[in-house]
């Protein structure tokens, strides 16, 4: 008979994951009674503990209260969201803008609403966990092609004709920190009559001068065969995501997107904090002080075994699965906060310390943990 105690086989000790009970503090990060300099995370701005997004939340809070009741469709639909998309889609340079409840809801109810069984849809090997379960859990035809390799891509195309054809990648990989080349993405989309389907969750609020993310710097915002999906949890130092496209692709996910359809619409809070993250974005000191830290770690750093990025993404490959750990232990001790990343997050042998920069970081804590590394290592 079932027993739920040996449902699943067992884990290795350095496979294991666990849920890390911890207490934030701005940039610190307190774990196991120790304050720790973060690291780890997405926040890449600082503005997750910035006083204007806080103080907007809680004025929201204290004027509506907190939770929406409902879905969009039903009663949830707050003023606050439809301002949001429009200063989204605007700023992104796109027709038209839906937010939703999260990352993971947006993509996997996007991609089963744009495929059904005679769709063939087109994946980078390493994209987001989200975009995977989304394209498996359509009735799409998935073809797999390899990380960023644009030649099998288009052999593949040429190879594979269905009544609706997508192109889906990241647009920043998120364990890697490497760029899909979207310029080449779009070209290929438009020589082989494929949709493109882009997640910059990584990229907006981050990259180009003006933080709009890789579309922007590509010059194919608001393409007519693009879609976009961003986060509002990462740069925005929020809670929720965000799906751009022309009018009528979004009027259709508007109507057809179960995800959204039958989820609870975010607080009115959220949407409240997010427009005043993008218009301290949109101001741009922020974004500023952020590549100033990417470019002086990167410098400081030349020395050590970090994978190619130009991103605020800068991995540390180790030797294994237990190195992984013994260096994120290590650096524990010497007061900084990095996971260790392993299997099956990231492919075998490539387990990882992945080490994200902030805004918020100062020169001296860039130097310390440079410092401290180069020991480890």
């Amino acid at each position: 008979m079932p027993d739920s105690r040996n449902w699943f086989k067992s884990i290795p000790p350095e496979r294991e994951r666990k849920l890390l009970s911890s207490q934030r503090h701005g940039l610190f990060i307190k774990a196991d009674d120790k304050q720790l300099i973060n690291f780890a995370s997405n926040d890449y701005l600082g503005l997750a503990t910035h006083p204007n997004l806080r103080d907007a939340a809680i004025q929201e809070i204290r004027d509506h209260g907190l939770g929406s009741g409902a879905s969009r469709l039903v009663s949830g639909d707050d003023p606050l969201l439809h301002e949001l998309e429009n200063r989204l889609a605007q700023w992104k340079g796109f027709d038209a803008c839906l937010v939703v409840g999260s990352g993971m809801l947006a993509n996997i109810g996007l991609i089963q609403t744009l495929a059904d069984r005679h769709t063939r849809l087109f994946t980078d090997k390493l994209n987001h966990a989200s975009l995977v379960d989304g394209a498996r859990l359509s009735e799409g035809k998935v073809d797999r092609y390899h990380h960023l390799d644009l030649t099998q891509l288009q052999t593949l195309l040429k190879k594979h004709s269905a009544a609706q054809r997508i192109i889906i990648s990241d647009g920043v990989f998120s364990m890697d920190g490497d760029i899909a080349n979207l310029k080449a993405l779009i070209t290929l989309a438009e020589q082989e009559d494929t949709l493109l389907l882009i997640d910059d969750a990584h990229g907006t609020g981050v990259l180009g001068k003006n933080a709009k993310g890789l579309t922007d710097l590509s010059n194919i915002a608001g393409h007519h065969r693009l879609i976009e999906v961003g986060t509002l949890g990462k740069a925005f130092g929020c809670y929720g995501a965000f799906i751009l496209g022309t009018s009528e692709m979004i009027e259709g996910l508007r109507q057809r997107m179960r995800t959204l359809i039958y989820s609870t619409a975010l607080p009115a809070a959220l949407p409240a904090a997010a427009l005043e993250a993008l218009a301290l974005i949109q101001q741009g000191d922020v974004v500023k002080q952020l590549h100033h830290n990417v470019a002086l770690f990167k410098q400081e750093a030349s020395s050590l075994p970090l994978m190619p990025s130009e991103t605020p993404i800068q991995p540390l490959l180790a030797k294994s699965d237990c190195h992984a750990l013994e260096m994120s232990g290590k650096l524990k001790n010497a007061g900084f906060f990095i996971s260790a990343i392993r299997p099956p997050t990231v492919p075998e042998g490539t387990s990882r310390l992945r080490i994200t920069l902030s805004a918020s970081h100062s020169e001296t804590q860039i130097h310390q943990l440079i410092q401290a590394l180069k020991t480890i290592i």
